[in-house]
């Protein structure tokens, strides 16, 4: 996935080996979709060794949910046409994905409160310690050092989305122009792989982002501008931590920089 995950585990611990067995799920996912992979299925597909009736089933329905996106983004959102080489590229939605598959693991396993982080994307369950939510820190995008918002989280996703990182790596797919009205899109929710995808299609659609994800039950997003305006959706608003306590939190946007 060109990218480091990390996990961290609470009491109750969970049986022996079901971190081994989360990290084989996500290196079997790895093994399947990544196109950095060219033995991969998608990258097989790319080259037209494969067609879509030969992928497993979950790559199938992963493209599936990928094409629902699509549609109810108008577009925003699109794996099939935003790379300008017509590459089919779900990787805005199969990291989150791969991260819930992976917690399975660890559910099924008997462990009730832990934090999966996927370059910067976090999937909490549970609590950091009895009473207390796991506190999710949105980065600066101009400041890898400085926190500028966080999130209490209780069996949630947090997943943010810019530029600022990685490049221009999210185009809009109508235009195949680089956003520029926000440089950070957070997204807040029950699940982490539609958070990460509903994050990049929001970015993607610039100040009409925070609405369209507003409408989505159970998410919410707190965008920032260029000239460091913040907005923000009510559910976030419910989850903002006024008050820090000097605690450093996990970091949505980059690697967790300790646990709470």
């Amino acid at each position: 996935m060109g990218t480091a995950v990390s996990i961290h585990v609470r009491a109750p611990l969970p049986a022996a080996g079901a971190i081994e067995a989360a990290c084989a799920v996500l290196h079997d996912i790895d093994r399947r979709f990544s196109l950095y992979r060219p033995d991969s299925e998608l990258g097989r597909l790319a080259r037209g060794e494969i067609d879509e009736a030969g992928l497993s089933p979950d790559v199938r329905w992963v493209l599936a949910a990928c094409d629902d996106l699509a549609r109810t983004s108008g577009g925003a959102f699109d794996a099939r046409h935003h790379r300008a080489d017509g590459v089919v590229d779900p990787s805005g939605f199969v990291k989150g994905w791969a991260v819930e598959e992976a917690a399975r693991c660890l559910d099924d396993a008997g462990a009730r409160n832990f934090v999966i982080a996927a370059g910067g994307d976090i999937l909490a369950r549970g609590e950091s310690a009895p009473g207390r939510p796991w506190r999710v820190g949105v980065r600066h995008p101009g400041d890898p050092t400085t926190v500028i918002a966080v999130l209490a989280v209780h069996d949630g996703a947090v997943a943010t989305s810019g530029c600022y990182e990685r490049g221009a790596h999210i185009r809009n797919p109508h235009t195949m122009v680089v956003p520029d009205e926000l440089v950070s899109l957070t997204v807040a929710g029950p699940s982490l792989a539609w958070a990460d995808a509903y994050a990049t299609a929001a970015f993607a659609m610039g100040l009409e982002g925070p609405s369209w994800v507003h409408g989505h039950p159970g998410y919410g997003a707190l965008a920032i501008t260029p000239d460091e305006r913040f907005t923000w959706t009510p559910l976030v608003e419910e989850r903002l931590v006024r008050e820090t306590r000097g605690v450093p939190p996990f970091s949505a946007g980059s690697h967790p920089a300790a646990v709470p």
